[in-house]
């Protein structure tokens, strides 16, 4: 269980471009939707982080084979319906916690 606190760690992942140059990713949130039984991730650039205007959210199906993780990019309307109405109901959730200081 993650501390709440200014020390605590991200989650950094490394995503190949179209050029094959790896960039670094910060991981904001997974979730599963029991809807299709897939496994989520939404991530942003890690130069982006922090700034909190124009922060751009990458979101891809996921899948898992032991330590690799193998990456998909939603194309399908309904699915990326499901996944954007997960996502704001956990940016809902994590903001209101987040005022409670």
């Amino acid at each position: 269980m993650p501390e709440n606190g200014a020390s605590e760690e991200r989650d950094i992942i490394y995503i190949p471009d179209e050029d094959g140059n790896e960039e670094a990713f910060e991981v904001l949130f997974t979730f599963e939707l029991d809807e299709n039984d897939q496994k989520y991730i939404l991530v942003t650039p890690e130069e982006d982080s922090g700034d909190g205007e124009g922060t751009e959210v990458l979101a891809f199906r996921s899948e898992e084979d032991g330590d690799d993780m193998t990456l998909y990019l939603i194309e399908d309307d309904k699915e990326w319906d499901m996944v954007e109405e997960t996502f704001n109901a956990l940016l809902d959730e994590f903001e209101s916690d987040g005022e409670e200081v």
